[in-house]
């Protein structure tokens, strides 16, 4: 099987105080097509360094990413957005607050094509926006006018998830994306996330902190500390571990 990425050696330093600091050390990992991939790891370890050289925010200081075979180590975030869709920590981001709910819909059923001035036809799309609002477990089919400005967190960021995976990405990047939300809106983004990459066959990559939803879900857990992989578990030793386990992990 091919992978879908191979990180090849990858490194980022940054100058502090004259100083290098490693944020990234020489990390290589292949993820294949398909994969649902938890990464775990405390503050600092480098989760979003790791993420944002990934999405292209970040270009490497050393080593290579390969996606689908093709070396895109130097391609901006811009480039990537074909291959790549990420959903953030903040529900704020990732839509257009003054537009409505059907607008960002749109927008993002629109993502990666090319751009021409035409009229949006949003009235004939309607009845697709509204199928596809009905999969989210929130009722967003009945707020389609509403600005997302007046939306709770919970459902801006369904929202969020929802404009990112309409298009079914080459990859898809869980930024801590239910950590802002309460326990209830948490838990709901969360098991409809799990069915949507199961249903699409997603290749995932998520960053949590919860431990529950690190052995809950997933089919591979990694550990990075200090910018390095310190474990790396495939299903079946996921299921075998406990949180005091995780906890000997990430305090060590």
């Amino acid at each position: 099987m091919t992978p879908r990425m191979t990180l090849n050696q990858i490194s980022y330093q940054i100058s502090d105080d004259n100083d290098q600091k490693q944020l990234l050390d020489q990390l290589s990992l292949d993820i294949n097509p398909g994969e649902f991939v938890v990464l775990l790891g405390a503050n600092g370890a480098g989760k979003s360094t790791f993420f944002n050289t990934v999405a292209g925010d970040l270009t490497p200081t050393s080593g290579q990413i390969i996606f689908n075979g093709q070396e895109i180590t130097k391609q901006s975030a811009q480039q990537r957005t074909r291959l790549i869709s990420r959903v953030y920590q903040d529900p704020k981001l990732g839509t257009a607050a003054d537009m409505t709910v059907a607008e960002n819909i749109l927008l993002a059923m629109r993502r990666g094509q090319r751009r021409r001035l035409l009229p949006r036809r949003l009235k004939q799309q309607l009845p697709q926006i509204k199928a596809l609002a009905k999969t989210l477990p929130n009722h967003l089919e009945q707020q389609l006018n509403r600005p997302v400005s007046a939306l709770s967190g919970g459902q801006r960021q369904t929202l969020n998830f929802l404009m990112a995976t309409i298009q079914k990405p080459e990859l898809l990047l869980l930024d801590e994306h239910t950590s802002a939300l309460d326990a209830v809106s948490s838990q709901a983004l969360m098991a409809f996330t799990d069915q949507t990459i199961q249903d699409n066959q997603l290749t995932c990559l998520m960053i949590t902190h919860d431990l529950e939803d690190a052995l809950r879900y997933g089919n591979r857990l990694l550990v990075l500390k200090a910018g390095q992989l310190i474990a790396d578990f495939n299903a079946v030793e996921q299921q075998q571990l406990t949180t005091e386990k995780l906890l000997n992990y990430l305090n060590a």
